[in-house]
């Protein structure tokens, strides 16, 4: 497994030295090691690998094409006119353009590329990031991902948010349309929950909503081969 990051450490200890978090339970997963483990998700990266193979095989052959057509110039251009020199250059500049133009449609940053991971990989982090969830149930308040480049929140319990304290001491009320879990005007940030409230389920049957989804197209930062 990889070796825990330095700030994840300080995070352990900061949490193991803070009462308010006594009866509380954190965990960690390693999203690396999971995918890893499915083979939906080996086929869905050498699916990923094969259409990259070929789209690039494309543009490769196009630049071999621009190469062709510019050494072949040089080496005739003192037997051109003026005319057909312009012609011809401007045919190499027009090809150059179009393989540009390709080489960003298969892999700019909404390329076909970028496309196919979201379509073949997100579901299956939608599976992984669900299985999360269900195995914290009511027993772990957080559980951070280890097999990122970075420790990152996956799931978080909601009523254990203190968005809406920090407002409050802050002078600002938060919103009512923008609570963030904890709705008590008096409590004071940091204060540890009531007893009874840090085991029990919320009246909707406990949905809790992540921090951080796991992405590759904007959510989730679990990272794909």
């Amino acid at each position: 497994m990889k070796r825990i990051p330095l700030i994840t450490l300080f995070l352990l200890a900061t949490l193991a030295h803070a009462p308010v978090l006594m009866a509380q339970r954190i965990a960690f997963v390693n999203t690396r090691y999971i995918l890893d483990q499915m083979p939906e998700y080996e086929s869905a990266q050498k699916e990923l690998d094969r259409s990259s193979k070929q789209w690039q095989d494309e543009i490769d052959d196009r630049y071999q094409q621009i190469k062709r057509m510019r050494d072949a110039y040089n080496a005739e251009a003192i037997l051109l006119t003026e005319e057909m020199k312009r012609s011809r250059l401007d045919e190499i500049d027009r090809r150059e353009r179009e393989a540009r133009d390709l080489q960003k449609k298969r892999f700019g940053p909404e390329g076909d590329l970028f496309k196919k991971r979201v379509e073949l990989i997100q579901p299956i982090q939608d599976r992984v990031y669900n299985a999360v969830k269900e195995v914290a149930g009511q027993s772990y308040v957080a559980v951070f991902d280890l097999g990122g480049q970075s420790s990152n929140l996956l799931f978080a319990s909601e009523k254990y948010d203190k968005s809406d304290s920090v407002l409050r001491k802050l002078g600002i009320r938060p919103g009512k349309d923008k609570n963030s879990g904890n709705t008590r005007e008096d409590e004071d940030f940091g204060e540890p929950p009531a007893d009874n409230d840090r085991e029990t389920t919320p009246p909707d049957g406990g949905k809790d909503s992540p921090q951080q989804r796991m992405d590759t197209g904007g959510r989730d930062q679990m990272k794909t081969k």
